[in-house]
């Protein structure tokens, strides 16, 4: 049984040691076709710096950059002073897991080299030539103009996670899964090229591709979920640091909450993503070796990226999405720490971009039966909805 807005905030407002670790596109920004027309509400952004230090984000989008949260920041309030001047921008971790900073956007990028930052800036000139042949092959009928306009929206040019998006590609075949279905297999060919590209460069354990949705990962590579009737399926992937996954980034927040609190990183100063453990039980059991239970923060996760899908040939559940790890290690910090840890999930759906949705009790493409997360709230009408519960929770600070 779903817990309602109203008893999640009184088991928040009662702790006074909390950390609200979230997601952000899907969470407080609305989904769209093109991430360059993504917008942030002005009061969320007042909202969330009520709460200070007891908030980060953790998102695999980007702070800094033209495609950055920062510039969503600074477009809500009219302006590029007010953010810095008045600890404004949303702190925390993005690049799923490489890109810290604070609410004054001071920020460092913990565990890259410098040979890993310059190969990724060349990442999205090779995206934008590779997909240019790939679609004068595929649609050979559409004008240049257009071609390169689609292409504009596709090839995401973030400094740290370079991105294909084909959202706006597939709304242009959206009548026929199968065309779809094959632009996603474009999409993971130019990826897979890029990744070999870097090895070429002697960069072997660089990077790793994450797509979004995913369907979680078999022999290391997460699982692309294709094409249906009923939805897009993944739309994204990203080109990101190995080792960059929100649980490891989860542990990197949960270093720097404790030491600005106690002065002492629990896992030392140097701790990134890169170094963390690799597996759920080697995070939580590192969490009980340095963090006594008086300095563990209640912790309340909120994501809207999860994916459970049945596979039919061995009758097992396929489970991901990018905001699973994160909210899974939540629960089972909860439950090593024995205390109220909450997970909360965010309706992202919408008439620009197509998941599936949880209705009522119904969590088909979510969840299912014997999936061990479970959420403690069900946010039903997307951002706008969530933005209303926090400015009441925030309110409370």
């Amino acid at each position: 049984m779903f817990r309602t807005k109203e008893e999640v905030i009184d088991t928040i407002i009662n702790e006074q040691n909390i950390l609200i670790v979230q997601d952000l596109d899907g969470v407080c920004i609305p989904l769209v076709q093109d991430p360059l027309k993504r917008a942030l509400n002005k009061d969320y952004v007042k909202d969330v710096s009520r709460l200070e230090e007891k908030f980060a984000v953790l998102t695999c989008g980007e702070h800094e950059g033209r495609r950055g949260v920062n510039r969503l920041v600074e477009n809500a309030l009219n302006s590029k002073t007010i953010a810095r001047e008045n600890g404004y921008y949303l702190p925390g971790l993005a690049a799923c897991g490489v890109e810290l900073q604070d609410r004054f956007s001071n920020s460092s990028h913990p565990g890259l080299k410098d040979e890993e930052i310059n190969f990724l800036a060349e990442v999205p000139k090779m995206m934008r030539s590779m997909l240019t042949n790939e679609l004068k092959k595929f649609l050979p009928n559409i004008s240049n103009e257009f071609r390169n306009k689609l292409i504009d929206v596709a090839v995401c040019d973030t400094r740290f996670t370079p991105t294909l998006n084909f959202n706006e590609i597939f709304n242009y075949v959206k009548n026929d899964f199968q065309k779809v279905k094959n632009l996603q297999l474009i999409m993971e060919k130019i990826m897979n090229n890029l990744l070999k590209n870097s090895k070429d460069h002697g960069l072997d354990n660089s990077f790793y591709l994450h797509l979004m949705p995913n369907l979680g990962i078999r022999d290391g590579k997460e699982i692309m979920k294709y094409s249906t009737q009923k939805e897009f399926g993944t739309t994204d992937i990203q080109f990101i640091i190995n080792g960059a996954i929100k649980e490891a980034g989860l542990l990197l927040l949960l270093n720097k909450y404790i030491a600005n609190k106690t002065g002492v990183y629990p896992f030392g100063e140097n701790f990134n993503v890169r170094n963390a453990p690799k597996t759920h039980n080697k995070l939580v059991e590192l969490c009980k070796d340095k963090i006594p239970s008086d300095q563990m923060p209640l912790l309340i996760g909120v994501g809207d990226t999860v994916t459970s899908v049945k596979e039919k040939k061995n009758n097992s559940w396929l489970r991901g999405g990018s905001d699973r790890g994160f909210l899974t290690l939540i629960q089972k910090l909860g439950e090593a720490y024995k205390q109220d840890n909450q997970v909360i999930f965010v309706n992202s759906c919408n008439d620009q971009v197509s998941r599936p949705r949880i209705n009522g009790t119904d969590m088909t493409g979510i969840s299912d039966p014997n999936d061990d997360l479970k959420f403690n709230m069900i946010i039903n009408d997307g951002p706008k909805e969530y933005i209303e519960w926090f400015k009441q929770l925030a309110s409370n600070f």
